[in-house]
């Protein structure tokens, strides 16, 4: 390594998902072809519930075969290896749940997203535990996947805990991820650190992966084909950034570690009379006219004993 850089090679894999089986044999070839086109990658990410798909009927226990022979793939190639998230299944409890593989084959890491996309990803737990891990003699990276993005929390607690890059697995095929591409953007800047949002096809999402800088840049977009994605970084600029400022102008961290103290919203027994007059986490209904006005008329909560994920168009 050279001297005063930290150098590290990770490829993002953005493919075909489908929903009716699984797509553990086409993740292998693809990680096969992809390592014998880039052989100095070091570490490869799929995208959020690549396996199986997004529906929870899929949902099995862990450790179980799949991540079996993800571990040999990652052992077989010498490689950190994240293969995007699969429903774990405990007891009755479902949680959408991302492994984190060494290079010898270990595994090291798990994560279990804190915030499903209610109200749609019904029947999902949320966890309640952050993960990162070092690559020696590289730096520390944090695990976060999908919607969880939408809460700068808890992007902020990786990077307060250390996380130079957030790895984050996601699924979207709806209309707003134009969207996600600008909070991709921002996260990978308030939190001076690298961003790398991979997403999937198909039933898998409409593409559109990104990887992010330190300083909020976008340094690669992909479209919507499948393909892959190997970069290489430089954590060196990580620590620039969070010494010196994003563009040498704001320090966002330092001024967060200055100010911890006044954020009031997040005591222990604070109350929120705003956002509890929101109402209640529910899928809403047609727009129907009631004495005049149009209004929002919503529908009860749906069942929890409903296992398919994300079938707002019935389209799976």
């Amino acid at each position: 390594m050279d001297q005063g850089m930290r150098n590290f090679s990770i490829a993002g894999v953005q493919m075909l998902v489908s929903a009716g089986h699984s797509n553990v044999e086409m993740m292998k070839f693809k990680l096969d072809v992809l390592m014998s086109i880039y052989p100095w990658v070091q570490m490869v990410v799929f995208s959020e519930l690549c396996a199986h798909g997004p529906l929870t009927q899929f949902a099995r226990e862990f450790p179980n075969k799949d991540i079996g022979d993800f571990q040999q793939m990652a052992s077989k190639y010498g490689i950190w290896l994240l293969p995007g998230s699969m429903f774990e299944r405990v007891g009755a409890t479902v949680y959408n749940t991302a492994v984190v593989i060494n290079p010898d084959g270990e595994l090291v890491g798990q994560y279990r997203k804190m915030f499903p996309f209610f109200p749609y990803e019904e029947g999902v737990q949320p966890g309640a535990e952050f993960c990162v891990f070092d690559v020696p003699e590289v730096g520390r990276f944090g695990v976060s996947i999908c919607y969880d993005m939408w809460f700068p929390e808890t992007s902020r607690t990786l990077a307060t805990m250390g996380a130079e890059v957030i790895l984050h697995p996601t699924l979207t095929g709806t209309i707003d991820r134009d969207i996600e591409l600008s909070i991709a953007r921002a996260t990978a800047a308030i939190n001076q650190c690298y961003f790398f949002d991979v997403n999937g096809l198909g039933a898998g999402g409409n593409g559109k992966s990104v990887v992010c800088g330190p300083d909020g840049r976008i340094l690669y977009q992909a479209g919507q084909i499948e393909e892959f994605i190997p970069m290489e970084i430089d954590l060196e600029a990580v620590k620039r950034s969070r010494e010196r400022g994003v563009l040498r102008l704001g320090q966002p961290l330092k001024s967060f570690r200055d100010h911890l103290s006044e954020f009031t919203i997040y005591q222990k027994g604070a109350t929120h009379p705003y956002l509890d007059s929101l109402g209640p986490l529910i899928k809403p209904s047609k727009i129907k006219k009631k004495e005049g006005n149009l209004g929002v008329i919503s529908q009860p909560p749906p069942a929890q004993g409903n296992r398919e994920l994300w079938d707002l168009n019935e389209k799976y």
